[in-house]
């Protein structure tokens, strides 16, 4: 059973709760968005297993008593297979995060986050990559600065490369409609700092 620390709507920690309960009775608690990019400006996005969809390197919960960057390291390992050191991850910023839907059992999942969200330098081989094929099917590497464009305009379609789960690598183009975007946001405000941040990081 899983546990994790819970908040007022400030931020003030109040205890703990098992993760079940966190999301039933819509109690706030921490996550973590784990975003890898390269020396050449690109960003990874894992396509998901459950929708196909781009998003986040990778994510997760913050377990009850766990730093940010135990949770990075933890998630990276546990989605993509990579063993890293995130002490030195860049801090983008944290996001307040509310949506509520509603499960197949007809019950309301909600989900009330602070989202701590980091970038991190990786500069290993793309062939160390071992996906859990249960969360992710591919990593697509992109350049920040193309996702950049692509997210103001909304439309169209930009050259990536994709990691397969068996480390084959294509080329392909990316479209807008693969990102993963909820209703009620867009793609520039959900991307848009994390990008502008690798450009930033990489122009130096």
């Amino acid at each position: 059973m899983e546990y994790l620390d819970i908040y007022d709507k400030n931020g003030k920690f109040l205890g703990t709760e098992e993760r079940g309960v966190v999301h039933s009775k819509g109690l706030w608690h921490k996550t973590v968005h784990c975003w890898l990019y390269d020396c050449d400006g690109n960003v990874f996005f894992q396509r998901r297993s459950d929708r196909g969809t781009l998003y986040t390197t990778s994510s997760g919960h913050l377990s009850a008593g766990e730093s940010v960057t135990e949770a990075f390291q933890r998630e990276i390992k546990e989605e993509i297979g990579l063993d890293i050191d995130a002490s030195d991850a860049t801090k983008v910023g944290v996001v307040p995060f509310q949506m509520d839907r509603v499960k197949e059992d007809g019950s309301i999942f909600k989900d009330r986050a602070f989202a701590n969200v980091y970038v991190d330098l990786y500069e290993g081989n793309y062939e160390d990559f071992h996906m859990d094929e249960n969360e992710v099917s591919g990593i697509v590497i992109v350049s920040a600065k193309d996702a950049l464009d692509l997210f103001q305009k909304e439309s169209g379609s930009i050259f990536g490369r994709e990691i397969s789960l068996d480390n084959t690598m294509i080329e392909r183009e990316i479209s807008f409609s693969e990102f993963l975007v909820n209703d009620g946001e867009t793609a520039l405000e959900k991307y848009g700092d994390v990008l502008k941040k690798i450009v930033e990081l990489t122009s130096k």
